[in-house]
Formats: structure tokens, C-alpha cells, sequence
């Protein structure tokens, strides 16, 4: 049984009188009032539930201070643009620095927030080093799992936790500045993403390069150096060799030891660092690559003072087994991005005949490993794989479908009018937005129509929380109930799905309950009568979502939930 499907709880009334006083007198004991089941149905009570994700590459969104770009930085190896060219001559990737700031960020967040999105995950903001990489394979178009030439624009290959940046502040908008902005001028939260699994590239360099392989401290001490030398060589001598494993994991990238104290004792005041400068959540990369216990030791020391701090993180791996232990109380209560679901909607939507048996099947609704699944970040792609490759009527299902699921919407840059559809990594998948792609998204169908359903759900609390009842998943259509009953907030939305290019009829049988619905999309109103047989027509490649504001009174929904 998952208990946070349905909890019935009953009402306590106090009830007071002088039991001397009536043992003494004698009377006939009063019968206990009847007490009335106070009714609770509730997905998720996690506050962070209530979010639409936007995910952006900081440096690849929009250079909004050309002053923080250092073009010449990195001499022999430098660190600007980084040009890849296809063999056709005319696509192109990039793995150097091309602007983006949180300058760029501030500027554009209106964009962000009147799509509908309230918080921001944006990739790490530590400082990285200053040099494209010479060790390694060299990368190139398309290529994959090689880091030669590459630099450090994504942020994730951190050599000072404890410092911002350069590419990223401006006079005047430092870190805080920069959440204390995004939340109190546009009402959107900031996501930190975080890394412990490694630093930065550290060994087969033809010559040691500054900062590489290299970990600093707040006071901008060395503690930690791999030296340019293979982990297996690493000596238990040298001081500087502590923190670091003995065995390569991701490519040349330093490996932090888990059972060494000190690196939790370097990352812990690191990130309570960024934390008190107006974070709102964690994002945790690379989650396993080290070991669970690690994780469950991290969320406890992480958490003190802080203790619903939401955390979610990437397991790359399309086992719902494996990523749900992540989730469990004991293993430190930490989310997952819903990469089974990933799978699903990528397999659905990229192939005209998809079947949405699928999306169900991953849902794992009532039994499953996910302690619970109301709390999954869900997305269809992101920076480390190929985006989707559907087109305009696919990403407008799509949407369609992830803003009214369980889970918490995550959508990555540029999503919102197809850009760069169906390239990988290093074949256009992190290419430059900039103010040309915001100006030409607003003009995008997909856009539009983001923006409508991800307003619904900002507004609806039953597609933030409720419970989910399916009652269709076949081929091109849906059905499904959200049902959201708590402590006098009551919402029941019906979501009626159809990515098929015909119309269609969804039937339902005595499952809504008596009163009127309203349609949040179109705003038609419909009188509808318990225990009663009702059709809806569904436009070709179409949503509804109807909404009803009152507490449930059909009987045969109810023994449902």
C-alpha cells in the first residue's frame, strides 16, 4: 500500500467535563458525538511539487556582458568559442565559452516567467579552469566520450567550489544578487546544480597545465593535486593525493574518493555556502558513480538547519529499480530526473505511431520502487543526450501530456520552439541561444502553446499534487483524473488527451462527480450528473483539462482512489 495515495484521517474532538461530578450524580453517560472522516487525498505534500522547471546552459543562453568573455583567454589553448564543423560544411558545435551570463539570464527572465516557469536550474557556477584541455582524445563534430580541446563552459569541472566564476557575474549581480533578482523581481527560484563525483580533467596532459586536476579551498589554498599522473599511480605519500581514488572512472576527469572524510568536510561548507546566497533546491550530478551510502551521508549533513531542502538527481539509467533507491527515507530522500519515463515519451513521441501504453507503464502510480513518484523530476532530453527528434505537433503533445502527469515538469533551453531538434551533444544539442532564438521562439507554435498549458498547471494545485487515476492509456489517447482533497482545498482536474490527427470520442463511465466543470483552456463550462455516462469529443492533436473546485461525491471514483 502506498500511503501517500490516500490518508483518511478522523477529526479529534476534545471533549471536557467533570468526571468526579458525574460519577457523583450518577446520569446516564451522553453518547459520543459521531465524528466525520476528514477526507485527505494528496499525491505529494513537497512544496517544491509546485515548480515548472526551466533548465538552461548558463554560458549558451545569452551573453549579456560581453565584458566577462575573455576571448584571449588560454593562450596556446584557448578557451573562446572552440568552432567544430560538420563534414557538410555547415553544421556546427561548439566547446568553448560563447557568453552566456547571469546577466543574460536576468535580462531574458521575463521570457522565462511568462512561459509559466517558476524556478531555474542552471549548470554549476564554480570556478573551472582557464585552458582548453590537451590530454585526452581530441573531440570532434558528433563525437562523444572525448575530452581533448574542450573547456570548461558547462561548468562541471570545478578546481575552487568555494568560487564563482568569472565568465558569470557582473558589476553589481554576483550570485546572490543574481537569486535575490530572479525571485523577488520575476517570482522565479533558483536550482543549484551540484557536483562531488569529480572535478576537473587531471592526467595524459603532454604537459601539467594550471588548475587542472588541482582543488582549492576558500581561502584559495591547495588541497588537493592529481599531478597529471594516472590514478593508479597516485601515491598515499603525498598529501595532495588524499582526496582522489585510485581508479579512472569518467574519462580523465579527477575521481573524488567517498571513504576519504575530507572531501564531504571540502563540499559540505561549499555548497551551504551558495545555499545561504538564495538557493532553493539541489540538483546532484553524476549520483551513481559514488556509492549510496556517500549520498545518504551527503543529504544529512547538507539538510542540518535545512531540513526541507528538496534535492533531486541524475541517475542516468533507465532502471526504475536502480534510480528508486535514491528515494527512499533511508538512502536520504533524494528525487531522481524520471529517466524510465524519459524513454517512454522519447520512443512515443518520436515515432508517429507510439503507444502511450508506454507512458504508463512507467508510471508506477500505486506499486513501484519510487518512495514516491509524485516527486520525479520528468523531461524528455537534456544536455547529455540527443534532443528529441519530433516535430512541431510532437512537442506540443508532448507538453501537453508532461504538464498534466505526476511528476515535476523539467523543460531544457530552447525545448519551447525546437530548436536544434534531434541533435547530440556535440552536434548542436548545447548550441548558443541568444536574444535571435528568444526573439524567433515567441513567433513558434510550440511556444504558444507551452505557455498555455504550463499556466495551467502553475495555477492548478490537483496537476501540482493529486493523485493520478488512469483511465485510458491506449495508442493516441489518454484519461486520466488528478485528484487533489486537503484540509478544505479541493480541486479534481479531468485530463483528456488526444495526439492522433483525427478527433476522437473519450467515453467515461459514472466516475465525475455531480456539478459544474470548467475547461482550462477554453473556459467552457459543462453541468455534469453522477453515476451518468458522458462523451467527450477531442479535437485531432488536443488537450482538455477540466477542473472541478469541490470535494468528491461519486462513490465508484472515490473507492478508486
Amino acid at each position: 500500500m502506498n500511503k501517500y495515495i490516500v490518508n483518511v484521517s478522523r477529526v479529534s474532538l476534545l471533549v471536557t467535563g467533570l468526571i468526579g461530578l458525574a460519577a457523583c450524580n450518577a446520569t446516564e453517560p451522553k453518547p459520543e458525538p459521531k465524528v466525520t472522516p476528514q477526507r485527505s487525498i494528496v499525491g505529494t505534500h513537497e512544496p517544491f511539487a509546485s515548480e515548472n522547471v526551466y533548465f538552461l546552459m548558463t554560458d549558451r543562453f545569452v551573453d549579456g556582458d560581453e565584458s566577462n568573455n575573455y576571448p584571449e583567454q588560454g593562450g596556446d589553448n584557448p578557451t573562446w568559442m572552440g568552432e567544430m564543423v560538420a563534414e557538410n560544411g555547415e553544421d556546427k558545435a561548439y566547446v568553448g565559452y560563447m557568453g552566456g551570463d547571469f546577466k543574460g539570464i536576468v535580462d531574458n527572465a521575463g521570457y522565462i516567467r511568462d512561459m509559466g516557469f517558476t524556478a531555474l536550474w542552471l549548470t554549476p557556477i564554480v570556478n573551472n579552469p582557464d585552458e582548453a584541455f590537451t590530454g585526452g582524445e581530441p573531440i570532434t563534430f558528433g563525437g562523444a566520450f572525448k575530452d581533448g580541446g574542450k573547456t570548461g563552459y558547462h561548468g562541471y569541472w570545478g578546481v575552487n567550489f568555494y568560487e564563482l566564476d568569472e565568465h558569470l557575474p557582473s558589476e553589481g549581480l554576483d550570485f546572490k544578487a543574481f537569486t535575490s533578482t530572479l525571485e523577488n523581481d520575476y517570482g522565479i527560484k533558483t536550482i543549484l546544480d551540484v557536483v562531488l563525483n569529480h572535478g576537473s580533467p587531471s592526467f595524459t596532459m603532454p604537459e601539467d597545465q594550471p588548475l587542472f586536476g588541482e582543488l582549492y579551498d576558500k581561502s584559495g589554498k591547495l588541497v588537493a593535486d592529481h599531478s597529471n599522473t594516472h590514478p593508479t599511480e597516485l601515491s598515499d605519500d603525498n598529501p595532495l593525493h588524499q582526496m582522489f581514488n585510485r581508479k579512472p572512472d569518467l574519462l580523465q576527469l579527477s575521481d573524488f574518493n567517498e571513504n576519504e572524510p575530507m572531501v564531504l568536510d571540502y563540499f559540505i561548507p561549499a555548497y551551504q555556502q551558495w545555499l545561504d546566497q538564495g538557493v532553493h533546491a539541489i540538483r546532484i550530478d553524476t549520483i551513481k558513480h559514488m556509492p549510496i551510502e556517500f549520498w545518504t551521508r551527503f543529504a544529512e549533513r547538507i539538510r542540518e538547519g535545512r531540513e526541507d531542502l528538496f534535492m533531486f538527481a541524475e541517475a542516468f539509467d533507465y532502471n526504475p529499480e536502480f534510480i528508486g533507491r535514491y528515494t527512499q527515507s533511508e538512502n536520504g530522500k533524494i528525487s531522481v530526473l524520471d529517466f524510465p519515463l524519459r524513454q517512454a515519451l522519447a520512443e512515443v513521441f518520436q515515432d508517429p505511431n507510439g503507444d502511450l501504453q508506454k507512458v504508463a507503464d512507467t508510471l508506477y502510480l500505486k506499486e513501484g520502487p519510487y518512495e514516491n513518484p509524485y516527486d520525479l523530476m520528468t523531461f524528455y532530453d537534456n544536455h547529455d543526450m540527443a534532443r528529441i527528434n519530433t516535430d512541431t505537433r510532437g512537442y506540443i503533445n508532448l507538453h501537453n501530456l508532461l504538464f498534466t502527469l505526476r511528476g515535476i515538469p523539467v523543460i531544457y533551453y530552447g525545448s519551447e520552439s525546437g530548436f536544434m531538434t534531434g541533435t547530440a551533444e556535440h552536434a548542436g544539442n548545447r548550441n548558443y541561444f541568444g536574444v535571435e532564438g528568444i526573439t524567433a521562439a515567441k513567433q513558434s507554435p510550440i511556444f504558444a502553446e507551452l505557455t498555455e498549458i504550463a499556466h495551467v498547471r502553475k495555477d492548478n494545485v490537483a496537476l501540482q499534487r493529486g493523485v493520478q487515476l488512469n483511465l485510458q492509456f491506449a495508442k493516441h489517447q489518454a484519461a486520466f483524473l488528478r485528484v487533489y482533497e486537503h484540509e478544505g482545498s479541493n480541486q479534481t482536474a479531468l485530463v483528456l488527451f488526444n495526439k492522433d490527427d483525427v478527433d476522437s470520442d473519450t467515453v467515461l463511465e459514472d466516475v465525475l462527480s455531480t456539478g459544474s466543470w470548467t475547461e482550462a483552456l477554453s473556459g467552457k463550462t459543462l453541468a455534469i450528473e453522477a453515476g451518468k455516462t458522458h462523451r467527450f469529443k477531442l479535437p485531432a492533436n488536443s488537450v482538455q483539462v477540466w477542473l472541478f473546485n469541490e470535494a468528491n461525491t461519486n462513490t465508484n471514483l472515490l473507492e478508486q482512489l
